[in-house]
This record gives C-alpha cells, sequence and structure tokens, in this order.
C-alpha cells in the first residue's frame, strides 16, 4: 500500500470507531495520530534501507511485529499518562493496521508476503536497484500512476482508490480535523495580531 491508502485505511477505522464508540468525530490531535501512527512504519524502514543501508529492505524494524506491539503500548502508557488516551489508541490502530496492510493485499492476489511483519526471524525479499528513498518512491509511483491510468487497471487498485476518496469524504464529513484546529489557531493569531496593530 501507498502512505495515503494506509492513512485512508487507518483513518477509516478510526473514525467509524469514534462514531460508533463515542458518537462523535475524531479529534485532531487523534486524527494527527491515526495519521502519524498510519505512516511511521515506512518513515523508520524505508529511509534505513534505501537511504542509508541499514536494512536489505524497506520491511524490517518499524514492519515487525515484535516492535510495533510494544511501541503501540508504550505509545498508549505515555498518552494515558498525559491524559490523551484517545490519541495513544488513535496512534495504536494506525500503527497496527499498517502491517496487514502491506500483506493482505498481496496475500488476495496470491502471494504470501507475511515475512515482512517477521523482522528479525524472517526477511522480506530485498528491492535493488535504487538511489535513495526518493528514488524509490518515484519509481513505484510511476508504477502506480501507469497501473490507475491504464485502460484496464487492476481491481485492487480501484478498490483502494475509492477507498481513498470514500475516506477523504469521511473526513470532511467529520469537520476536516487537524486542517479545522489549525485554520482556528491561524485564525486566532491574525486576530490577536490585528488587534495588537490596533491598540
Amino acid at each position: 500500500m501507498w502512505p495515503w491508502e494506509h492513512a485512508a485505511v487507518g483513518y477509516l477505522a478510526y473514525s467509524l470507531f469514534c462514531h460508533t464508540y463515542y458518537r462523535e468525530s475524531p479529534g485532531g490531535l487523534d486524527a494527527f495520530a491515526v495519521l502519524f501512527g498510519s505512516v511511521l512504519p515506512d518513515l523508520i524502514d524505508k529511509p534505513l534501507a534505501y537511504q542509508f543501508g541499514v536494512f536489505d529492505t524497506g520491511y524490517a524494524l518499524g514492519h515487525s511485529i515484535f516492535f510495533a506491539i510494544p511501541l503501540a503500548i508504550l505509545v498508549g502508557i505515555g498518552a494515558r499518562q498525559l491524559d490523551r488516551p484517545r490519541a495513544g489508541l488513535a496512534f495504536a490502530v494506525g500503527y497496527l493496521l499498517h502491517l496487514p496492510g502491506d500483506f493482505v493485499p498481496h496475500y488476495l492476489r496470491g502471494s504470501e508476503r507475511f515475512d515482512r511483519v517477521l523482522w528479525p526471524l524472517r526477511e522480506a525479499p530485498g528491492t535493488t536497484g535504487t538511489d535513495g528513498v526518493a528514488d524509490f518512491t518515484w519509481m513505484y509511483f510511476i508504477d502506480y500512476w501507469a497501473a490507475l491510468t491504464s485502460g484496464d487497471p487492476p481491481t485492487y487498485l480501484v478498490v483502494q482508490t475509492g477507498m481513498v476518496v470514500f475516506t477523504g469524504l469521511l473526513w470532511l464529513y467529520d469537520g476536516a480535523p487537524v486542517l479545522r484546529e489549525c485554520l482556528v489557531t491561524t485564525r486566532g493569531a491574525l486576530g490577536e495580531a490585528v488587534g495588537a496593530l490596533s491598540r
């Protein structure tokens, strides 16, 4: 999955949970936490593999269930200590849903990729021929765009793109959390600045 697809899966799951359990939309901090958690495995592994050569593949420490579960628990404990338990839960939802997001689509297409989440016990096959994170990302983006704009895009790609669009609409329905808080903060700061200038 692409980062925006991971973010969509995480946000969709967390938003539906909020509407079902809390009977309200996610707040800005929760939404940020779920989005950050949903892309963090790639932010850890891809640079370490493709930029710095620490790992042979972009599926190592950050994608490992042996790292992900303890990290989610530690973040949850920290968030609870800071009286922000929803943010801890949101982070865990985003991070932990990233892992099946990387192997379930392959499994459904007939190729098992469970090794992606079992590092260091098992390693996913390496990706060669890249000159860093930017090269790796550009190469895959071109492949993604070519498949999506072909006359007959793969069904899984159409489904994933539809899910991203649906999640974007849900985010707007939820009041655009994160963006909403940024706009409120900016408007408040501008109001104070204008008020100070007019004195």
